[in-house]
């Protein structure tokens, strides 16, 4: 069974947990950490043999162009994240529809492939911003990502979906859900993040297995800042802290028996499966 694997692809301070000291008004003045902690993603998946899609946030294209064609050299998919890193249920139509235009042009000048692919920061297409599929609809997007239907998260969550398979909009967008894992009636989150650095690997790997044994591929994802046990400690919000810091420095060794222990593949592949 072939998984779909992503990535992030933002900063340290770009995170909504970081976002009450860490202001986009703020964001030059700190240290860019992105493109030292990805490569260490591109030498990874170079190592086990994987490629992967990586979702760009526009302001660390911005910075970083070089980076960005690399990952594209390398042959790993590039998709957007948006140029911000704003909520979308928090923005106007307009609003969203102009970050993503920002974002897709970026990424395909750099490029010069088509972006298909979108990720909304913090998973926030939810049931208050469903608009926002028309408008990746509209602005040539073949398939978004950005659905976490978890139980018990306080930014995401979409009730009524188990979170183990692929659907279609009415509009035609092709959707892919990050993976929930289903138990009492709770959907437990199981696509990575912090919930990868939470949860012991043993039983990480153990109700992956359980859902590709029943026939169903996962989506996982993670963000470069996770592999970064060195980066700046903040004062903030101890529920947002534990979230953010919490085993950075076992990461990168749980990823890369992922990487031995699953088959991957970009989200790209997942297209038109029928």
């Amino acid at each position: 069974m072939i998984n779909g694997l992503s990535f992030d692809i933002e900063d340290w301070f770009q995170v909504e947990n970081l976002r009450e000291v860490c202001p986009l008004h703020k964001w030059d003045s700190y240290e860019l950490r992105v493109e030292k902690n990805t490569d260490i993603l591109l030498e990874l998946l170079e190592k086990y043999n994987h490629k992967a899609t990586f979702f760009i946030l526009g302001w660390v294209a911005e910075k970083k162009p070089n980076l960005i064609k690399k990952i594209a050299s390398l042959g790993h998919e590039i998709a957007s994240h948006g140029y911000k890193h704003e909520i979308v249920y928090r923005l106007s139509p307009d609003e969203f529809r102009r970050d993503l235009m920002m974002s897709k042009k970026m990424l395909e000048d750099l490029t010069g492939r088509e972006v298909i692919g979108y990720r909304a920061p913090n998973f926030s297409i939810t049931k208050d911003s469903l608009w926002a599929i028309d408008i990746l609809k509209e602005l040539n997007f073949k398939y978004d990502s950005s659905i976490f239907p978890v139980s018990f998260h306080d930014r995401y969550g979409f009730n009524g979906l188990n979170g183990n398979n692929f659907f279609k909009f009415e509009n035609g967008l092709e959707e892919f859900i990050l993976t929930v894992y289903k138990f009492g009636g709770i959907n437990f989150p199981l696509g990575g993040g912090a919930y990868f650095r939470f949860i012991p690997y043993r039983i990480f790997r153990f109700m992956l297995k359980g859902i590709n044994r029943r026939g169903r591929s996962f989506i996982f994802y993670l963000h470069p800042w996770e592999l970064d046990k060195d980066q700046p400690r903040l004062k903030i919000n101890r529920k947002y802290y534990i979230r953010h810091y919490t085993n950075l420095d076992k990461t990168e060794h749980k990823l890369k028996r992922l990487l031995q222990d699953f088959k991957f593949q970009p989200l790209k592949n997942f297209l038109n499966r029928d």
